[in-house]
């Protein structure tokens, strides 16, 4: 190609361009001359790769073993990489979960105060006594028995307590309940 280009070039020594007849000699020399520098070209390409194949036939077998060899190393490489890296991964989804584990323990924990605080406010609207209050009256009661014993006489054990309260109400309801009869029948004789 650059020795069509040179020729193309030319001129003659008078420095102008030759007439039509040599042109047209100069034009047909060109043509000839591009054909044989294409088919050197193209022959020289054909050997090139003639040559490539002997050469990849000869070494083939050497490279492929080559080729197989870097391949493994290359892939031990990999693994150790990505065993690392999944020793990585796992600390890292471990230390997330662990994290997620708190949070929720602590969310969970908030949660059960404020509940706990909400029942406890309602409680004491409703005027029921809470455990403290209670402890109080327990404390209250045994020292008011202690007391009692310390004056003179063995308090009563609180169940007979208990019966004897129950015992105290019936019989103020029985009179109550024998009475209401009584007055029900003269209603219905004066009505009569």
């Amino acid at each position: 190609m650059a020795k069509f280009k040179k020729a193309a070039g030319k001129t003659t020594a008078s420095g102008a361009r030759p007439r039509k007849k040599a042109g047209a000699q100069d034009a047909q020399q060109q043509a000839d001359q591009l054909s044989r520098s294409l088919s050197e070209s193209a022959q020289q390409i054909w050997l090139a790769g003639v040559g490539a194949f002997s050469r990849a036939q000869a070494e083939g077998t050497k490279l492929f073993d080559a080729l197989i060899k870097e391949g493994m190393t290359l892939e031990q490489t990999a693994r150790r990489f990505a065993g690392g890296q999944a020793d990585t991964v796992r600390d890292a989804v471990g230390s997330r979960v662990g994290q997620a584990k708190e949070r929720a323990a602590d969310t969970w924990d908030r949660l059960e105060k404020v509940f706990e605080d909400r029942v406890q406010r309602s409680l004491v609207k409703l005027g029921v006594p809470g455990r403290d209050d209670l402890n109080e009256l327990s404390r209250r009661v045994d020292a008011l028995t202690n007391e009692l014993r310390r004056q003179g006489g063995s308090a009563a054990p609180r169940k007979t307590t208990a019966r004897k309260t129950a015992a105290s109400k019936q019989a103020t309801q029985a009179p109550a309940a024998r009475k209401s009869p009584r007055k029900a029948t003269r209603s219905r004789s004066t009505s009569s």
